[in-house]
């Protein structure tokens, strides 16, 4: 535990049949940058949190990085009385990835995890079969994350899991944050490579837009222009994201 405990850092998944307050939770994964601890949460039971882990799922200076966390924080604080905070979302972050790309529109769906790696990580097929299998597994024997002992190749999906989500969180985090470097390096060289004869007139309490900042509408104005080309829109108003194929005639 005190690995986990002195990072900054570390990614969580968990399995169990019917994730949330009314199901039954079995593993806890959690991956830092160089080990991966998988706790039998079915097996060691609720003392498990008491020994260490609730307090790493609560702590405010460890950022977790979870794929859709809403049903693992229902079940935690339901069953456990563990409320689990500061969270990236790696759900979220595509969401808002896409809706900067697109100029503020929204998807029609959310994206699995599978999609989000293929996607943002450019892995091939061979490399997410595991989450293939995982499902499979599960679509067989929905009591399957139970079975003791666990098969070693659903042990190591269960530790894949949580590896690229690390990986994952990087590149979703380089994404959301470029429009603000990019502003950012906007502001840094609004007043230094213009004359000194400009900032004569340039009052230091002005609280007006600067021009900088107002690119970013003419940005988002273009990004949309060039989405409702990209995407066909549905009868919600939201992009139909399957692959990023190219709009067809007519709306679904």
């Amino acid at each position: 535990m005190m690995h986990i405990k002195n990072q900054r850092v570390c990614s969580i998944a968990a399995e169990g049949v019917h994730l949330c307050r009314h199901g039954k939770l079995s593993w806890v994964q959690v991956a830092t940058k160089c080990q991966v601890f998988l706790f039998d949460v079915f097996v060691l039971g609720a003392q498990v949190f008491k020994n260490g882990l609730q307090m790493i799922l609560e702590d405010q200076n460890i950022l977790k990085v979870i794929h859709d966390c809403r049903w693992l924080s229902d079940c935690l604080f339901h069953q456990y009385g563990i409320v689990l905070s500061n969270v990236f979302d790696t759900q979220v972050a595509d969401i808002l990835r896409f809706s900067m790309e697109t100029g503020g529109y929204l998807p029609h769906r959310i994206s699995t995890l599978q999609e989000c790696l293929m996607r943002y990580l450019r892995l091939p097929d061979k490399c997410v079969s595991f989450l293939e299998s995982k499902e499979q597994a599960v679509e067989e024997d929905p009591e399957v994350w139970f079975v003791r002992p666990l098969p070693p190749v659903l042990l190591n999906v269960l530790a894949l899991e949580t590896v690229y989500l690390l990986r994952l969180r990087l590149l979703l985090f380089d994404e959301i944050m470029s429009d603000l470097s990019t502003l950012v390096d906007s502001y840094l060289n609004a007043f230094r490579q213009g004359s000194a004869d400009s900032l004569g007139s340039t009052k230091i309490s002005s609280m007006e837009l600067p021009e900088e900042l107002r690119q970013l509408a003419d940005l988002y104005n273009i990004r949309r222009k060039t989405a409702v080309q990209k995407f066909q829109l549905n009868e919600e108003g939201f992009l139909i994201r399957n692959g990023g194929n190219k709009k067809k005639k007519g709306r679904e």
